[in-house]
């Protein structure tokens, strides 16, 4: 019987970052190794592979597209392949697959069917955004995105803020780069001028930007957030 391939976790750029900055060569020479991905998206995914100068034609490759529109039936045949030998790379739209992301979904059928999952090294601005911010890094939660409701995302805020301050725990979270300045609004409207927000933007890019003050130093500054990949931790 053959042995089964691996699932490799394949981080990629937050942006338009050069890849020998936040990427290992150890990954490059992985990817080279790989002929199938499972993929949130595939121009994302080839764009990408091209930018680390992957040796194999790009359309000598196969690509298995995971995202809200696959159904669940769909995964099993998207790890055909791993019982034959072969290995396999999850690649997310952004940073880590698997966080925040429907990677998790691929891994979660892996784990079950006892195939081996390796995460490569790579960038996650949920790390890199807490490790900037000042706030606890012992102990912390990621809260993906708000509710759309302004009146839930107002008492989800709330709920927020009182668990930083029962606590002690880092409370961090995102919103679609179009929404992000509605975030910051209801934040500044209904939290404590005590409250800390931490505000990180474009991690990695050039135009990075990851400050820290309180609620009432937030109302004095002015910060463009429109369509940028933003997160916010409260501390």
């Amino acid at each position: 019987m053959s042995k089964k391939g691996t699932l490799y976790m394949i981080p990629i750029t937050l942006g338009e970052t050069a890849i020998n900055q936040v990427i290992p060569e150890y990954n490059t020479n992985i990817i080279n190794e790989i002929d199938t991905y499972i993929v949130e998206n595939i121009k994302t995914a080839r764009r990408f592979l091209k930018k680390s100068g992957i040796i194999k034609p790009i359309n000598e490759l196969t690509f298995f597209e995971l995202n809200k529109r696959t159904q669940e039936t769909e995964l099993p045949t998207f790890l055909k392949s791993i019982a034959e030998g072969k290995n396999i790379g999850v690649l997310s739209e952004a940073g880590c697959p698997g966080i925040a992301d429907p990677g998790a979904d691929i891994v979660d059928l892996a784990q079950r069917t006892n195939i081996k999952v390796v995460p490569l090294v790579g960038p996650s601005s949920i790390l890199l955004a807490l490790m900037a911010s000042g706030f606890n890094g012992q102990s912390f939660c990621f809260n993906g995105y708000l509710p759309k409701d302004q009146k839930d995302r107002t008492y989800k805020l709330k709920d927020l803020e009182r668990l930083v301050k029962n606590k002690q725990q880092t409370q961090i979270f995102i919103e679609t780069p179009y929404r992000n300045h509605h975030v910051l609004e209801d934040i500044l409207k209904n939290c404590f001028n005590t409250t800390k927000l931490c505000i990180a933007v474009d991690i990695t890019l050039q135009s990075e930007q990851i400050t820290t003050k309180t609620v009432e130093e937030w109302k004095k500054t002015n910060i463009n957030l429109n369509k940028r990949p933003c997160l916010f931790l409260i501390g």
